[in-house]
This record gives structure tokens, sequence and C-alpha cells, in this order.
């Protein structure tokens, strides 16, 4: 849940910045199903990211919403900000196991 949360949030920093953010990619989307598969440190460390990055965007978002409501222009905070989610979200991506296409499914 949170992990498209974050997402959300990001889709309106994009918007703050001036961007369009499209879809998210397959191993995106699916991380979080590949890393409760994965288990283990891998997980652990995917989950502490994750809160990371919440609170990243909380703080980040709620200062430039109030920079807005003050109005001043917001794009130049958001455009900083999508960048360092980029980099952190990335990171956090690289935790999954190589080769992970998707979640397991039982049949």
């Amino acid at each position: 849940m949170k992990w498209s949360a974050l997402h959300d949030a990001a889709s309106a920093v994009a918007a703050l910045a001036g961007m369009t953010n499209g879809p998210l990619p397959p191993e995106v989307r699916n991380f979080p199903a590949i890393m409760r598969d994965a288990g283990g440190r891998r997980r652990e460390l995917a989950e502490q990211n994750i809160e990371d990055l919440s609170a990243m965007m909380e703080a980040g978002l709620t200062a430039l919403l109030s920079a807005f409501a003050r109005g001043v222009d917001p794009r130049g905070g958001a455009r900083a900000l999508w960048r360092e989610f980029l980099a952190a979200r990335d990171a956090t991506l690289a935790l999954a196991p190589q080769g992970s296409s998707g979640p397991r499914r039982a049949a």
C-alpha cells in the first residue's frame, strides 16, 4: 500500500514540477510482491527504504504545497524532489534479486 501511495505522491510532485508521470513499468509495479517473495534481509532493507522514501516525500510534498499556497513557484523544488525520489526509488529497486520479473505464482 505504501509503495502505491509513494507513487501517487510522486505523481503530485511531477505535476507541481510541470512534468508528466506515465504508468509504472512492471518492475516498479511488481516490486512489493517480488520483495515479499524474496524475504530475508533484502525484504527488511526494502521495507526500511520505503519508510525513508515515505518520510522524504511527505515532508517534501508538504513544503511544496505550502510554498504553492503562498504563491511561490514550486517547480524548482518539485524537480529537485522528483530527482531525489527517482534516485532513492532506483536504489530500492536494486534490492530485488537478479532476474526477478515478477511475483511467483502458485498453480
